[in-house]
């Protein structure tokens, strides 16, 4: 199964999320979004794949949400936002064949393995 996962290693959901993955017999391409951000195209695909709307993948605790002042936001100021700042990527996100998931809980990762 082809599986990829946009990974933050320092974030404890992350790695539950990638260690629940090769528990189940699957080794995703990690991307390690932060330093290789997925471009705004394909964040819009991401999220719309997953079945969410943009302000529900958007990290809105991290510090820059409030310095950007994204409280009312467009959509389109969001994926914008998250583009240009990725640390702002609400995470991990996963994408199969089965389909795409922002794992959190951990557990929907099983979903689409």
């Amino acid at each position: 199964m082809a599986a990829t996962i946009y990974h933050n290693p320092k974030c404890s959901t992350s790695r539950k999320t990638l260690q629940r993955m090769r528990d189940a017999g699957v080794e995703p391409t990690i991307v390690k979004y932060l330093e290789t951000p997925p471009s705004r195209v394909a964040l819009e695909k991401m999220i719309s794949d997953a079945g969410l709307e943009v302000r529900q993948a958007v990290r809105k605790r991290e510090a820059l949400y409030k310095e950007l002042d994204l409280t009312d936001a467009t959509d389109d100021q969001l994926l914008d936002a998250m583009a240009t700042n990725p640390i702002l990527i609400e995470r991990p996100f996963v994408v199969t064949d089965k389909g795409t998931r922002l794992t959190r809980p951990v557990e929907s990762v099983d979903e689409i393995l």
